[in-house]
């Protein structure tokens, strides 16, 4: 769905969810300004028990001139508006959003979905605020937020998304990043907004949260049920959780009108806790971040279908439990794969991307890859290159391997996802903030046929510290490979399933 499609009613109101967070008001607020540059009349409005109250979000109204209004709902008659409502950061219909009653309904949200009836939908799990969507939404339409300063409209943007992912340690997606580096903002202002966001009844709230802990020694685990709080104040708790010299990893949850909200951390290599929060919600919500910092939301109405009889607390135990049970760990540096269980393949002669990166920039630049799967930091040295996989993954290869494995052509290559997120590889350069289009620069190449992998199907998970990578694993999941080239039984790694299948062939004898 485009904004463009909406543009064809009049009125258009706006409705966040009941007790609107910053990211619902600056989602709100940026349709509010698309629609009423384009001449519509239009109002943005919230409703529930509860006027807001918070003294960032009052702050955040006043200052950047929020024209949010908040309806009550009438005792005998219930709210009915004329043209079409667009409900954003939340589905119509669902409990975390009153009722108001309209001829025409669309909906723009980021959590699972829960609503599967409203044909004018726009909801994308993956990302983790709604204002991430908006924004792409207005760059899509060339709506030129830079232009709006004077409204305020690239500030509450970036607040919603910092507010959302817990001051950014739950930044996972790269569209997120992309808003957090490319959005102008008052950074005064948005200050401001951080340190008018605890109450001392939060502090409280987080001190009686910690003395109601459990622990799990065996796993170095802790898990906590906070009372009702504002999400910032559970990363407070599970950062200093992790403080603790027996705590590697934690979890810190609290239960909100419609589900229940978690934040992650992580001190080992071995748990990356944007992996973790998306094990935790798997199914029944959303979840992601960084490697040591993540969250996510779980979704009252899936997790009751799901878990009917099991608390939440025990659900949490449990399930952390049941993620370090279900996996292995492979050392590359130290490991030598037995291949007498393994079958020997050669890759499919299709066409992939690289890049000879030390021909883009100049050798010692630190950069960032960025791709759907993550950020990945390397420096730009001479003869290193930069594969680009189907699905758009990035990998470094040396030249010498690279001659060895692949021909080369003397074509561009045309990059063509196909994931649902259609994200394209980007190369930001860390000391100046410069982005530049990875695929822009990629030629052709394609298997030489000359060197051949070993590769077995995983019956249980494996992570694996690859021999270019001891810091950070490749997580495989049952069905994926476990591979290991022919020339080198020390470097092993994953290949995704629905990829092996597709690049890979059983070689012949």
């Amino acid at each position: 769905m485009k904004l463009r499609e909406l543009e064809q009613y009049n009125p258009i109101t706006i409705q966040c969810h009941d007790n609107p967070d910053a990211d619902a008001l600056a989602s709100g607020y940026g349709l509010y300004c698309y629609f009423r540059d384009k001449g519509r009349q239009v109002r943005l409005v919230y409703s529930g028990r509860n006027e807001i109250s918070k003294s960032n979000l009052k702050l955040m109204v006043e200052e950047l001139n929020i024209p949010v209004e908040y309806l009550k709902a009438g005792e005998s008659q219930e709210l009915h508006v004329d043209g079409l409502l667009i409900t954003v950061d939340c589905q119509y219909g669902a409990g975390n959003v009153s009722h108001i009653g309209a001829d025409n309904v669309a909906v723009i949200d980021h959590h699972q979905i829960e609503i599967d009836n409203i044909p004018m939908s726009h909801i994308i799990p993956g990302v983790g605020s709604c204002s991430t969507l908006i924004w792409k939404m207005l760059l899509e339409e060339g709506y030129d937020i830079g232009e709006k300063e004077e409204d305020g409209l690239g500030t509450a943007l970036y607040y919603g998304l910092y507010t959302d992912t817990n001051q950014f340690a739950e930044l996972n997606n790269p569209l997120d990043k992309d808003l957090r580096e490319s959005v102008e903002f008052d950074g005064t202002l948005i200050n401001r907004l951080r340190n008018s966001n605890l109450t001392l009844k939060e502090l409280e709230v987080a001190g009686v949260a910690m003395l109601r802990y459990s622990f799990n020694d065996e796993y170095g685990f802790a898990v906590i049920k906070s009372q009702p709080c504002d999400p910032n104040i559970l990363g407070l708790i599970s950062d200093f959780l992790l403080q603790v010299d027996c705590i590697n990893t934690c979890v810190v949850y609290n239960e909100i009108g419609d589900g229940y909200k978690l934040s992650v951390r992580s001190c080992v290599r071995e748990v990356n806790a944007s992996e973790l929060a998306a094990f935790l919600t798997e199914q029944i919500g959303s979840g992601g971040g960084h490697y040591e910092k993540a969250g996510g939301f779980i979704s009252k109405k899936l997790y009751i279908e799901k878990y009917k009889t099991l608390h939440a607390e025990g659900y949490f135990n449990n399930r952390m439990a049941e993620y370090f049970d279900s996996f292995d760990l492979i050392y590359a540096k130290n490991y030598t794969a037995n291949i007498e269980d393994m079958k020997r393949y050669e890759k499919k002669k299709l066409p992939i991307g690289y890049v000879n990166i030390w021909e883009v920039l100049p050798i010692g630049t630190p950069i960032t890859v960025r791709t759907l799967e993550g950020d990945v930091d390397m420096v730009v040295e001479q003869d290193v290159i930069v594969m680009i996989g189907i699905r758009g993954e990035v990998y470094p290869m040396h030249m010498e391997k690279f001659k060895r494995s692949y021909n080369a052509e003397d074509r561009d290559y045309v990059y063509e996802s196909d994931t649902d997120m259609k994200y394209v590889p980007t190369v930001k350069v860390r000391s100046t903030g410069e982005a530049l289009v990875l695929t822009d620069y990629a030629r052709t190449c394609t298997p030489s046929g000359t060197v051949y992998i070993y590769a077995k199907p995983l019956s249980r998970g494996v992570k694996v510290f690859t021999a270019w990578d001891k810091e950070k694993y490749m997580l495989g999941r049952p069905g994926d490979y476990l591979a290991v080239r022919s020339d080198d039984l020390h470097d092993v790694y994953v290949v995704e399933q629905k990829i092996f299948g597709r690049t890979y062939k059983e070689a012949s004898e």
